[in-house]
């Protein structure tokens, strides 16, 4: 690992003289390739250079105990060795986390679709809770959230859902999200005060641009319709609500929250880009290594990823066994204690993974 290192090390040196070289400060498109380079490669060449300093601490100050020494400075100088191998053996850790595969989607924005599963209206009504509570966690991020679609049921719930993250990192985060959620409570119809069980899926897919995915005009059906909702503003006044059809897929994609057509196709076309591009990357997955399946972080909607528990104020991630019993806070978009275990054992997983390979 710290000859991986040392190139990686070298090759930010030469990065360095790269970007000061005049002949390279007149090409644009260079200077931008190299910065970027050079910016994912900091973090990792920042915390080697920390090692090494330690390792050369460390050396130094082990020397010192063959000196002549008086019994309070030898103890002095061994618990000076005893802190710096503690941090030499941290910053290893560290590195050893740093030079796993970046997934590059994880900068990406983030499209998530939040559908009613069983139960009902209760059902329906879950679903609005999810989508507002992953709406309040962009906001706490600061991140920019726009509703593609939407499929109201008429007392608050949502059948379907759809809207785009905006932010730096959205998709490193939410991609955890994806699989079948679960809510126990007892719903406002319900006259003896029995707890129903509903549930809700939540798929969480990067966003694609065209030059990643192509898809043949020739495969698609598009199909314009009025708009239907509460009216307004000409929403329903005209032909502007988009349906495409991905013909080899059978792929669905409808849109109509905007008011011209022209912006209702740009973001049906969005999603359905989004979705090709997950059934893809799923395949690709699969052929690549069929154990990854069943291991935390990898996107799939495994049954039953949570379960919201009303009547114990209680939430349970079923894949790392963790509970809080903050519900109303969670629900408020403070996800950040799941999301954080989830991909402290994402990493986990990649580092056994790489030790075996």
């Amino acid at each position: 690992m710290l000859d991986k290192l040392a190139v990686i090390d070298a090759r930010y040196e030469e990065l360095n003289r790269l970007l000061a070289d005049p002949t390279v400060s007149t090409n644009p498109g260079l200077v931008r390739d190299y910065a970027q380079e050079q910016s994912t490669l900091e973090d990792l060449v920042q915390k080697y250079r920390q090692y090494r300093e330690i390792e050369t601490a460390l050396e130094a100050t082990k020397e010192m105990l063959s000196g002549d020494l008086d019994e309070d400075m030898k103890a002095l100088i061994v618990e000076e060795i005893d802190g710096l191998e503690r941090r030499g053996t941290e910053l290893y850790e560290e590195l050893k986390l740093l030079l796993l595969p970046k997934d590059p989607k994880d900068e990406k924005n983030v499209i998530v679709e939040i559908r009613a599963g069983t139960g009902g209206d209760e059902a329906g009504l879950f679903a609005a809770n999810l989508a507002r509570m992953y709406m309040k966690y962009g906001e706490n991020h600061r991140w920019k959230t726009e509703i593609i679609s939407q499929n109201e049921t008429g007392i608050g719930g949502f059948k379907e859902i759809i809207f785009e993250v905006k932010g730096k990192g959205a998709y490193s985060r939410l991609k955890y999200e994806s699989g079948v959620h679960r809510v126990q409570r007892v719903p406002s119809t319900e006259a003896s005060g029995r707890i129903h069980t509903s549930t809700a899926t939540v798929a969480v897919l990067p966003e694609v641009d065209e030059i990643e995915i192509e898809i043949d005009p020739n495969d698609l059906r598009i199909d314009v319709f009025r708009s239907t909702g509460h009216g307004g503003q000409s929403v329903n006044t005209t032909d502007s609500a988009v349906r495409i059809t991905h013909l080899p897929t059978g792929l669905v994609v409808s849109c109509q929250d905007e008011r011209s057509q022209l912006q209702n196709r740009l973001r049906a076309m969005s999603v359905l880009r989004a979705r090709l591009y997950a059934i893809e990357d799923e395949r690709r997955r699969e052929v690549l290594t069929e154990n990854r399946r069943a291991q935390v972080g990898t996107g799939e909607r495994a049954e039953k990823v949570r379960t919201y528990n009303f009547p114990q104020n209680r939430v349970t991630d079923h894949r790392i066994g963790l509970t809080s019993h903050r519900l109303e806070n969670i629900l408020e978009g403070d996800l950040d204690e799941f999301i954080d275990e989830l991909a402290t054992t994402d990493q986990a997983e990649k580092l056994k993974a790489a030790e075996i390979a």
